[in-house]
């Protein structure tokens, strides 16, 4: 068990068992802090990212430490992690484990003290949450659900829904992404050729509706129906 003392050098093998022993202890210390200490990182991508930035820091840092310490332990954290998402694809025992699954904090209105408890936020957490998704009142949820990313999934009421086309089965027009045509004061030619639109005609309804030229512009859309919107340089 020398690899968990400090030594002048170690193995690989004692550099692997380093690396498997931190991976370990890590995702039981993310599993015991509770996923809002990790926000929205999942516990296998927290402790990857932790750990790996810290390892090849300090080789980088001190230049009395060998690179070749980081490069194997790195290579190991990564291939547990792989693993780790292997298993979580394969087996679901490993999947409730490293994932927990998603509590219920608030119901038709009430608010499931015990799912608050579970989750490990306080009611001015899951207010600030609800404030955020322009919610005011906690009588409209109809549903409000702790993800195991940290993050809360809320459902309105029916009846606190906003209204929509689909509602009053009114006809819509179909989804049109504008098309950027100017960026900083340079046309996309080969955007106006796919669409097609000659450089001139940019230029003369540049001229025609704002009076400007292409190097003013900060940013020009065109959608579906030929409508230019411009954005110039203030």
């Amino acid at each position: 068990m020398g690899f968990f003392q400090g030594q002048e050098t170690l193995t690989t093998i004692e550099w692997i068992l380093r690396a498997i022993v931190a991976f370990f202890f890590l995702v039981i210390v993310a599993k015991v802090l509770g996923q809002r200490a990790i926000s929205q990182l999942r516990i296998l991508d927290f402790v990857i990212a932790l750990v790996i930035g810290n390892i090849i820091a300090h080789p980088l840092s001190d230049e009395n430490l060998g690179i070749k310490g980081s490069v194997v332990t790195s290579t190991a954290l990564v291939i547990l992690y792989l693993g780790g998402v292997f298993m979580t694809l394969k087996w679901s025992w490993f999947r409730r484990l490293i994932t927990p699954p998603p509590i219920t904090i608030v119901q038709d209105g009430d608010i499931i003290y015990e799912g608050l408890k579970k989750a490990r936020i306080t009611i001015d957490v899951l207010l600030e949450e609800l404030r955020e998704k322009k919610v005011e009142d906690v009588k409209k949820v109809a549903l409000a659900v702790w993800e195991a990313d940290g993050q809360i999934s809320v459902f309105l009421d029916p009846a606190y829904e906003p209204i929509t086309p689909a509602a009053c089965r009114m006809q819509t027009e179909p989804f049109d992404m504008p098309k950027i045509v100017i960026k900083d004061g340079k046309m996309n030619v080969k955007l106006l050729e796919q669409i097609p639109k000659s450089e001139d005609w940019v230029v003369s309804n540049l001229e025609r509706l704002y009076q400007t030229d292409i190097k003013n512009v900060l940013l020009a859309t065109l959608d579906n129906k030929d409508n230019l919107k411009v954005f110039l340089y203030k």
